[in-house]
């Protein structure tokens, strides 16, 4: 690839607007689900989680090719930890770039949802902070960071739209936490007391295993592929090699 990469304001309004969208569905197919089956919470989670897998990969198509569509925090982190080893990824300017923006995008989509759907903003009274949710938080995170940066490494970057969707998926339904793997979107739902949202009270300690779970899933990653860090500029989707001077 010769032409460079993207300026960081350009790839941090994709993060914004990828991870707000995100937010968006998540939190708005949550409100939809309850509306339709209103006595039936399974049904509601396999709602929720259909939108998600859908419009997660979408996303990721969309805003890939300009910022990666990390739309999450561990993602970035992890993506500058392994940069550090061979020069590539992100550097830490960026990184507190790209959180910030996925941060702020995650709050906004949470209030559009609710303003869609005329339910107002309001802080969830969710409590999801039990030893079962937060091993779910580490398993859900550990497993989508082996994911995609097993995908980067070996050069499959082009199925991380359908992966990521997929694996985020089954996680709703193999977690007891329904994955939520992600800092921002975490923090996002905070501002909405739907099916979607999580109690401020259970982010610190789920945030805190998310972490726990992006270590875990970068341990297994060097065991499994050594050469791994070489591939930290692909991830999730390439967005170039060349850092711009914009």
């Amino acid at each position: 690839m010769t032409t460079k990469q993207p300026p960081l304001w350009r790839r941090a309004i994709a993060e914004l607007l990828g991870t707000s969208l995100l937010v968006m569905i998540v939190v708005g197919s949550g409100i939809m689900a309850q509306r339709l089956s209103p006595n039936d919470v399974g049904l509601q989670l396999l709602q929720n989680s259909t939108a998600t897998v859908l419009g997660l990969t979408v996303l990721i198509l969309v805003f890939g090719p300009v910022s990666g569509a990390h739309f999450n925090p561990v993602v970035s982190l992890a993506d500058w930890v392994l940069g550090r080893r061979s020069g590539t990824g992100l550097y830490l300017p960026e990184l507190g770039t790209y959180v910030t923006a996925q941060t702020l995008g995650a709050i906004s989509g949470s209030v559009v949802a609710n303003a869609m759907f005329e339910v107002g903003t309001s802080i969830s009274g969710k409590d999801r902070a039990t030893g079962g949710h937060l091993l779910g938080e580490v398993v859900a995170t550990a497993g989508l960071i082996l994911l995609i940066f097993a995908l980067a490494a070996t050069q499959r970057g082009v199925l991380a739209a359908p992966a990521v969707g997929a694996y985020i998926g089954a996680a709703y339904w193999f977690t007891s936490s329904t994955s939520f793997a992600n800092p921002a979107v975490t923090v996002g739902r905070i501002f909405s007391d739907t099916f979607a949202g999580i109690a401020p009270a259970s982010v610190p300690a789920f945030i805190i295993a998310q972490i726990i779970g992006a270590a875990a899933g970068l341990g297994l990653l060097f065991l499994l592929f050594p050469r791994a860090h070489r591939a930290a500029v692909d991830v999730v989707l390439p967005h170039d090699t060349a850092k711009s001077t914009s």
